[in-house]
């Protein structure tokens, strides 16, 4: 007698999340062919469409394991499971072409070579060797060439090369890791390279490897090239070479300001940097970012104008081919191994990505152009971070290898577009459950980074799916970024933006971030240079009791005049002399801050202050750490935004394991004056105490405030978790020495992570706290 056959069962599975462009599909077909399941995988607007038939042990071992080892890139954020009539299916298990349809799916970002392709490109053997667009489902460009979505060749940047017979058998065959990775070509099919130099040069025009082989001898020879990447045009020169460093500067006008620098492999960092597990973790990871190093003290490898002032090195790896080629590959002429790599642009301008453009806006900076004829989408730059002492990362700018991820919210927001402010800036999208950071903009100065806004936020409502009916912005009345976002709320149903505080939009970024759905407020710690506040001053050192319905401003540092306004702040002495009023301290010439001021400048100071003319008060913490810099001679003018709090951090990081003292700041019911530290760094100084000394005590005494502040909030209202935010925070011994003192003390002590403290992550906590107001109306 023959054993019954077992009934077949279906199931229809929907995924959601970064499923396409990164090789689901394929990765379901081998499992379902493994299992011997009939039925087929598509994708769809919202994810990744299956069906599956056959024995229902061998269903539900599917299901079981359809999200365990999903494919690198791929990053699962839901899984629907419907049981179907058995349609008596054949063994056949098929990949559908896309299926057009409402919904959402979700682009991963532009990621870092693999090792794959990286071997490909070194194989003399292979068809894809020194080819520079080498590349496949699990690593290159996504964001930066997707024009629309769901993600297919014909909405990318690849649509103008159409693929050779080789290629096309690739893409098409489903065993292939190139299967459907839609910016497959080869040297055959591809973009292709070429090198030109500035108008009336005498440097020849070459293409493909010609191109590289041109471009690492002008690097070689001191020349400036710019390069184009991934998201926009870097400018390179050789790291090491003095007199290219320096022309790159003065070229750019760059100030002090520090240069990122790419080395061409570990090796290359470690002579130049010290490197923690954690920090070589983040270096090689697939998003590439620029990673913050404490400099080797005795290196002397890198030019000093790399990074003047400054302990630390933003580094990063190759993360295209074109850079790994840039670097040369065995057998080529030897040529720098660190090259610095900074954004392609003008001061105060967006990241070049246009070729013509480049040509002309880079004219004067660069001697030379590396680029290629495969379009960009969007702008991308370089992403940015920190790893702390516990291992955990800090990011400081949250762009390529991170943007278009999306970020769960704990609360559910409309349709809206948060607009950030006018520093470092970023928009975000965000819908339902889900908010979507665009790439950092950077200043909003001009009409070039207003349309970089415009352009931005287009790009990510066609990825995202998002169509705005509300727009937040800050409150300061002189943002360009607020201008922005009044056009652009005049042709919604709520005409006008939601207006969001600064230092709560800064609270509620890190509320969101670490999940809260506000139920409960938090002590709220925003410290940043400047932040418009309710009482039409500069706000920036606050304590602040805040949920995403409103705040309570519990305390702050006591304000002083400053003097100029915004313009002011590029003259810590300035603000120096202002706190020292302030305080009723007398400007006595031995004092560093009074002798890097002229006679008329004292004067005409003295004159303004006591007349209370363009003098702002302002009770920012940033100000405050500009004023003490200069107060004890590190810097007098600043070159470029956070010069002197990063000198005076610097300098504290020097002593600070040989002195555990600290200066006290004045507590009062209200808030936190700094005049009985000002006037104990005035009595150091004079009585001779380094420098380091005095600025380990100024951190350690900001620190202690804090603590302290806490504590009485605390037992006012008996909350516990406080959350640090500003860019004041971007200040690694502040905020270690912040979040040890208070977690010592019983807080709960929520930092930043993947987003930004300073107003890179401001747009998130505008998102949240704007859809509340809606709700609430």
């Amino acid at each position: 007698m023959t054993a019954p056959t077992t009934r077949a069962v279906r199931r229809r599975v929907t995924v959601r999340g970064t499923v396409q462009g990164v090789g689901f599909r394929p990765y379901v077909h081998r499992l379902a062919t493994d299992l011997v399941l009939a039925g087929f995988v598509s994708n769809t607007a919202s994810g990744v469409l299956i069906e599956v038939e056959g024995p229902p042990d061998g269903v539900a071992r599917f299901c079981e394991r359809l999200c365990a080892e999903p494919p690198p890139l791929a990053a699962v954020t839901g899984v629907g499971i419907e049981d179907l009539p058995a349609t008596g299916a054949d063994d056949t298990f098929r990949i559908r072409s896309t299926e057009r349809s409402a919904g959402r799916t979700l682009l991963p970002p532009d990621t870092a070579t693999c090792t794959d392709c990286l071997r490909e490109l070194t194989d003399p053997a292979d068809r894809r060797h020194r080819h520079p667009f080498v590349t496949c489902t699990h690593c290159g460009p996504r964001f930066t060439i997707a024009t629309g979505m769901p993600y297919d060749r014909a909405v990318t940047t690849m649509t103008g090369f159409p693929m050779c017979p080789a290629c096309a058998r690739e893409y098409a065959d489903v065993g292939d890791r190139r299967f459907h990775a839609q910016p497959v070509a080869c040297p055959d099919c591809g973009p292709r390279l070429y090198l030109v130099g500035g108008p009336g040069s005498a440097i020849r025009p070459a293409r493909g490897t010609d191109a590289l082989a041109s471009a690492r001898a002008l690097l070689a020879a001191g020349r400036i090239v710019a390069v184009k990447g991934l998201g926009g045009y870097h400018l390179a020169c050789d790291a090491t070479d003095v007199r290219a460093v320096d022309t790159l500067r003065t070229r750019k006008g760059r100030g002090g300001k520090p240069f990122a620098v790419m080395c061409a492999d570990l090796d290359a960092v470690r002579r130049i940097a010290t490197l923690s597990a954690a920090e070589r973790a983040a270096l090689v990871s697939p998003r590439r970012p620029i990673v913050l190093l404490r400099r080797r003290v005795r290196q002397e490898l890198l030019a000093p104008g790399v990074s003047p002032g400054s302990p630390y090195l933003g580094v990063m790896l190759p993360y295209t081919p074109v850079h790994t080629l840039l670097f040369g590959l065995p057998g080529d002429p030897p040529g720098p191994r660190v090259l610095v790599m900074t954004s392609g642009n003008r001061s105060g301008e967006p990241i070049v990505t246009d070729d013509d453009e480049a040509l002309t806006r880079l004219s004067g900076l660069a001697d030379a152009w590396l680029a290629h004829d495969r379009p960009i989408a969007s702008p991308c730059d370089d992403s940015l971070l920190r790893v702390r002492r516990d291992g955990t990362e800090q990011v400081l700018r949250r762009s390529r290898g991170y943007v278009p991820r999306p970020l769960r919210l704990p609360v559910t927001v409309p349709p809206t577009v948060a607009v950030g402010g006018d520093l470092k800036n970023a928009l975000c999208v965000g819908e339902h459950d889900q908010a979507w950071f665009g790439p950092h903009i950077g200043d909003m100065g001009d009409l070039t980074t207003l349309e970089a806004a415009r352009r931005a936020e287009s790009h990510m409502r066609r990825l995202t799916g998002v169509s705005p009916e509300l727009v937040a912005a800050d409150r300061h009345p002189g943002y360009h970024s607020v201008q922005w976002a009044r056009r652009r709320a005049a042709r919604l149903p709520r005409p006008t933006p939601v207006r969001v505080q600064h230092h709560h939009a800064h609270i509620a970024s890190a509320m969101a971030e670490h999940g809260l759905d506000g139920t409960v407020p938090v002590i709220g710690v925003a410290f940043d240079g400047t932040g418009y506040g309710d009482d039409g001053t500069v706000w920036g050192g606050e304590i602040l009791l805040a949920d995403y319905a409103g705040y309570r401003r519990f305390a702050h540092l006591t304000p002083a005049p400053l003097p100029g306004g915004d313009a002011g702040v590029a003259n810590p002495c300035r603000l120096a002399l202002a706190r020292l009023w302030a305080a009723g301290v007398g400007w006595d010439a031995d004092l560093p801050c009074v002798a890097a001021c002229s006679g008329n400048e004292l004067m005409l100071l003295e004159r303004q202050l006591s007349r209370g003319v363009a003098c702002v008060p302002t009770s920012g913490m940033g100000r405050l750490f500009d004023a003490v810099s200069s107060l004890v001679g590190l810097c007098h003018r600043a070159g470029y935004e956070a010069q002197a709090a990063v000198e005076l951090e610097a300098a504290a990081g020097s002593a600070w394991h040989a002195d555990s003292s600290a200066y006290a700041f004045g507590i009062t019911a209200g808030g936190f004056d700094p005049a009985p530290v000002l006037r104990g760094l005035v009595a150091d100084l004079r009585r001779g105490t380094e420098v380091p000394v005095l600025a380990a005590r100024f951190h350690r005494g900001v620190a202690r405030a804090v603590a302290e502040l806490c504590r009485r909030a605390r037992r006012a209202t008996g909350l516990s978790t406080v959350t640090l935010s500003g860019g004041v925070f971007a200040n690694a011994l502040l905020e270690d020495e912040c979040t040890a003192l208070l977690t010592d003390m019983g807080f709960a002590v929520l930092r930043h992570g993947e987003v930004p403290p300073n107003d890179g992550g401001l747009a998130l906590g505008q998102l949240v706290v704007a859809a509340h107001e809606q709700q609430e109306e």
